[in-house]
């Protein structure tokens, strides 16, 4: 669950409207060129049962669809969503516990299509487990009860820690988990096996956040957490890690050969968030050359944003 929780609701509906039309009118139309960090508005997300996502994935099985869960409090349950932000089926997720789920991610492997969803929120810093479900995508969009093809049971190595931030690395079959809280943040791995009893996560490096945006959080009272990240996901040709805080997208790509842990131990491409007040939810498209994003509120917009990952990085 995020910090921005203290924000109060009425609040939020008040400015809600407006600063949604403005983001409308902001992000451009029509069919130019798009240079890289342009966002666009690819659908509206109205639906009240979406009111709380804070994961985001694009589906693997299923073209112009994403998947989509909610936050700890809501009923253990996975959204299939159109583009358009419209929400296409609900599927009940039977015989896990739903504490805190704060990111999906999709992925193929050894020929199947599968989404993990991470049980991993802990703003209390009390759980001493955690849980990741892997899920086969399901074939048809229609309301449904779905069961894991297995759970991962894991705990931190060295004490409680929240983490907002899951991604899958499927060709090296690991789980990559970034702390939310520690500056810098931390990154962890896990193997993506089934495993019998509790899997101890593996710390092999920080990330390198932008001065300016470290900075930025110093000065901000308004925005405190403006440097800890709340989503994550690996770019289908498994070269780039995207990120996002609840004002920035970071992006960092692996040169031939190198591991995730000196990848992200550069500094990243840095492009500022559009309009997104609660900004939890972060998935590759499929062609690898666009992002989407968006938050956990309603009205919220549902954001396209092109990012050539590898052409940024050799700027």
């Amino acid at each position: 669950m995020g910090s921005w929780h203290r924000i109060g609701r009425p609040l939020r509906r008040a400015t809600g409207a407006l600063a949604l039309a403005a983001a409308l009118a902001s992000t451009g139309c029509g069919n130019a060129p798009e240079p890289p960090g342009t966002a666009r508005v690819s659908g509206l997300m109205l639906d009240s049962e979406l009111r709380e996502i804070s994961g985001l994935a694009v589906s693997r099985r299923h073209p112009d669809t994403l998947w989509m869960h909610d936050d700890g409090g809501n009923p253990a349950r996975l959204f299939a969503v159109g583009r358009d932000g419209e929400r296409r089926a609900t599927f009940r997720i039977e015989g896990v516990p739903k504490t805190d789920w704060e990111d999906i991610a999709a992925f193929r492997l050894d020929g199947r299509d599968y989404l993990l969803l991470a049980d991993t929120g802990d703003n209390g810093g009390l759980r001493r487990t955690l849980q990741l479900h892997v899920i086969e995508e399901p074939s048809k969009l229609v309301n449904a009860r779905l069961r894991p093809a297995w759970s991962i049971v894991f705990r931190w190595p060295d004490g409680a820690r929240d983490c907002e931030a899951v991604a899958v690395d499927a060709a090296s079959r690991q789980v990559l988990l970034v702390s939310k809280k520690r500056r810098p943040p931390e990154l962890f791995v896990l193997p993506l096996e089934r495993a019998e009893g509790v899997q101890v996560a593996r710390r092999v490096g920080r990330l390198r956040m932008p001065a300016a945006l470290s900075e930025e959080a110093g000065r901000d009272a308004a925005t405190p957490l403006a440097a800890q990240v709340t989503a994550a996901d690996v770019a289908p040709d498994g070269r780039s890690l995207a990120a996002i805080t609840y004002r920035h997208l970071l992006i960092w790509t692996r040169r031939e050969g190198e591991d995730w842990a000196t990848a992200v131990s550069r500094p990243p491409v840095d492009r500022p968030l559009p309009w997104l007040p609660q900004a939890e939810a972060l998935g590759w498209d499929r062609d690898g050359r666009h992002v989407f994003v968006s938050g956990e509120f309603i009205p919220a917009p549902l954001y396209r944003i092109r990012l050539d990952a590898a052409s940024d990085q050799r700027q």
